[in-house]
């Protein structure tokens, strides 16, 4: 018989096997390091201020799931159930529970879902709560292995470090670059620049995705001017492992080799840290990334979905 609990009723170190089997898992699958994350999933239920639940079969816990509320949106932030049960249905049980507890949510209009599937199939039971999925790869590169060209960018642009007096333009830049884009309709966070900016400060200034790493990190800019019109962010995600958490070109300078010039960049700055490997996500439908990533030796290693739900 499954018990669900809500996460503010319990004591992280209940849920310990959990965290290790899933830190084992974010590490042989996606050479993640995914200890960091964990510390701060259990800071918050510890302090009673993270919303979810967990699963105890037989007084074991055997899955947990959790969701943050932001502004006028729900964000189901984490999910895994244990292989040593069974997973399709103490799966269904916790997303079920958090997106009703989210709809029971005054004046929230929109939740957004990016789960990595360890063992089960999440698609399903997520268009059973009428969410439209976005399907998405997770892509490594062996360092050793990179096909690069030395691609250079245009001329009357010039490439420079990221530096933080670039966050206000470069939010903007964000904005820009994904109007009309899939991955606007799947992060709603990068259809206004102050979405862009909460993003940014996210990844740069909290360990949102990783420790930020600015040496791997690039902007370009027109050389008579400041805003930039191509970005790259890396962050660090393990001993030797890094991972793309945003590239994007303005439109209009889009086609013309920026998005691989700034790859190419990051990667051999990574390089000269002897880092091993970088990884990334990206959106199936965006092919031309795909494809570029691709060139560039990237492999699919995981495949998994982007869920939204808006309200009516």
């Amino acid at each position: 018989m499954t018990q669900i609990l809500d996460l503010r009723q319990i004591q992280s170190r209940s849920l310990e096997p959990l965290f290790q089997e899933e830190i084992r898992h974010w590490r042989d699958e996606l050479h993640w390091d995914y200890r960091p994350s964990v510390e701060l999933i259990k800071k918050f239920i510890d302090s009673r201020s993270l919303g979810g639940y967990a699963a105890m079969e037989n007084g074991r816990p055997a899955g947990y799931g959790f969701y943050v509320l932001e502004d006028h949106k729900g964000l189901i932030g984490g999910l895994y159930v244990s292989s040593q049960f069974a997973q399709e249905p103490i799966t269904k049980k916790l997303i079920t529970e958090m997106v009703t507890a989210l709809h029971a949510t005054p004046r929230l209009a929109r939740v957004e879902a990016q789960l990595m599937p360890f063992g089960t199939q999440l698609d399903p039971i997520f268009l059973s709560q009428y969410f439209k999925l976005h399907d998405r790869q997770f892509m490594l590169l062996p360092l050793h292995e990179a096909r690069l060209n030395a691609q250079q960018i245009s001329g009357g642009l010039r490439l420079e470090p990221w530096n933080d007096r670039a966050f206000e333009p470069a939010a903007r830049l964000i904005q820009l670059a994904y109007a009309n884009h899939v991955d606007g309709d799947i992060n709603d966070q990068y259809r206004t620049e102050a979405g862009g900016m909460k993003f940014l400060r996210n990844i740069v200034l909290l360990p949102g995705c990783g420790q930020f790493l600015p040496e791997a990190s690039f902007l370009v800019r027109p050389a008579t001017g400041d805003r930039p019109v191509g970005m790259i962010l890396t962050s660090t995600v393990a001993e030797g492992v890094g991972h793309t958490t945003q590239i994007c070109v303005m439109p209009g300078h889009q086609g013309n080799g920026i998005g691989r010039a700034l790859m190419e960049s990051s990667i051999q700055a990574l390089r000269r840290r002897d880092y091993k490997s970088v990884s990334l996500t990206v959106t199936s439908i965006n092919s031309s990334a795909v494809r570029l990533y691709e060139h560039l030796g990237f492999r699919t290693i995981k495949k998994f979905a982007a869920g939204v739900w808006n309200a009516a």
